[in-house]
């Protein structure tokens, strides 16, 4: 089973191109296993020279679960890899897409179980409004949970904005992002749309860990999840995603 699992891991990393399902392989792949080959994944990226930085929760919004066909959130890795600084160009990628999140960074350790909302919400030091760039490894964004855990939830790239706001000055339901496409305004939705609200998605996240034997650590980036479905993200494409009270991120593809 290790060498299955270090084996998927590294399989998946190395894609350069999209291709099948791990289920279709491993009909048997349940998520403890999948969250073992996500583990030995980051593994290998510290290997490499990766740090990590925080966690990014997924399909955590009805918009995004429709969409891929699952019925509940999962929690994936962020390394100092992922982010992309402001006007960087997009490395090659296979199929890309871009979506808006509302990105915590926690002012202290935050350990499960029993983590709330409220308790969360008072982990965090400030909120910017960001964009996550997925970018499946598997054909046609078709994928079961556990395919989608294993392959660290499409985790890609992401960019924060200009703007960062302590979280007691911020109404997060109902702080809104507009997403621009090419100057077109595609879709728009509030923090509602995160598990009613994106510190909800935060607890999910302490709590989950906590089930792991982990924390979130002081300091840690934690992206809360696409609030909008993602948009595909072209060549020579312009996406941007406005916030309410957090400023605007651009990214071009």
């Amino acid at each position: 089973m290790t060498a299955g699992i270090t084996a998927a891991a590294q399989e998946l990393l190395n894609r350069t191109a999209e291709s099948a399902q791990l289920t279709d392989t491993w009909p048997d792949l349940d998520l403890a296993t999948a969250y073992a080959i996500q583990d030995e994944a980051l593994r290998l990226r510290q290997e490499r020279g990766e740090t990590l930085i925080g966690v990014k929760l997924g399909l955590t919004s009805r918009a995004k679960q429709q969409r891929m066909g699952v019925a509940e959130p999962l929690l994936a890795w962020l390394t100092d890899a992922m982010v992309l600084p402001a006007g960087a160009p997009i490395p090659q990628l296979i199929h890309p897409r871009a979506e808006p999140e509302l990105v915590f960074v926690l002012g202290e350790r935050l350990s499960g179980p029993g983590v709330t909302a409220a308790t969360a919400l008072a982990a965090v030091s400030q909120v910017y409004g960001g964009i996550e760039i997925i970018d499946s490894r598997y054909r046609d964004y078709r994928f079961t949970l556990p395919d989608v855990v294993a392959d660290n939830g499409s985790s890609a790239l992401f960019g924060l904005g200009p703007v960062g706001r302590p979280p007691s000055s911020l109404d997060l339901s109902l702080e809104a992002a507009l997403v621009e496409v090419d100057g077109q305004i595609v879709d728009t939705a509030t923090g509602a749309a995160v598990q009613g609200h994106p510190a909800e998605a935060l607890a999910l996240a302490a709590n989950s860990l906590a089930a792991r034997g982990l924390a979130l650590e002081p300091g840690w980036l934690v992206l809360t999840g696409g609030m909008t479905d993602a948009v595909e993200l072209r060549p020579g494409s312009r996406v941007a995603a406005h916030f309410s009270n957090l400023g605007s991120v651009t990214i071009s593809g």
